[in-house]
């Protein structure tokens, strides 16, 4: 039976966000291809009719985790634009802490990019370029001998460790 094209987008945005999920809960090397596949309610034929390989899915699946994360960053706030302020108490929410599957993908997953396949990194590398620059954008003045892009990098950096240190006393 043929599949049409339409189908063919939903299977593939369906193996991209189960790929995301289970990717930022249990990390690229803690998931199996068939675990995503079942999650997505397809079969891993499927998935490598649309990705040559694993790598291929977790660069895609990255790449699609971090977009409402960057969009949140610039979206509209009850008629202002988001500042700094508004993507650190969000990033630093209970919430955001206690829901692995929908965090950051860059915290989940910095640890193991080094051992993936180089389109992950590449991935990872353009979205943390497209992340620090818009904190960047963000940073007001500051008495810290420092460029903007210096310091939008140690603020990166200083958040993507706290997750995993901040509890709820």
């Amino acid at each position: 039976m043929k599949v049409t094209k339409q189908k063919v987008r939903e299977n593939r945005a369906a193996l991209v966000q189960a790929a995301g999920h289970l990717f930022r809960e249990r990390g690229i090397d803690g998931v199996g291809v068939a675990e995503i596949s079942k999650k997505a309610g397809l079969t891993h034929g499927a998935l490598y009719a649309q990705f040559p390989s694993k790598g291929a899915l977790a660069a895609e699946a990255f790449a699609f985790a971090l977009k409402p994360g960057l969009e949140k960053m610039t979206a509209d706030r009850a008629g202002r634009p988001a500042n700094l302020t508004d993507f650190v108490d969000d990033y630093l929410s209970f919430g955001h802490r206690d829901n692995l599957a929908a965090g950051c993908p860059m915290s989940a997953s910095a640890s193991e990019v080094a051992r993936q396949d180089k389109i992950v990194s590449e991935r990872f590398a353009e979205g943390y370029e497209r992340l620090v620059a818009l904190i960047e954008s963000s940073l007001g003045e500051s008495p810290v001998k420092a460029d903007d892009r210096q310091r939008a990098l140690a603020l990166r950096d200083v958040l993507a460790a706290l997750p995993d240190v901040v509890d709820d006393g």
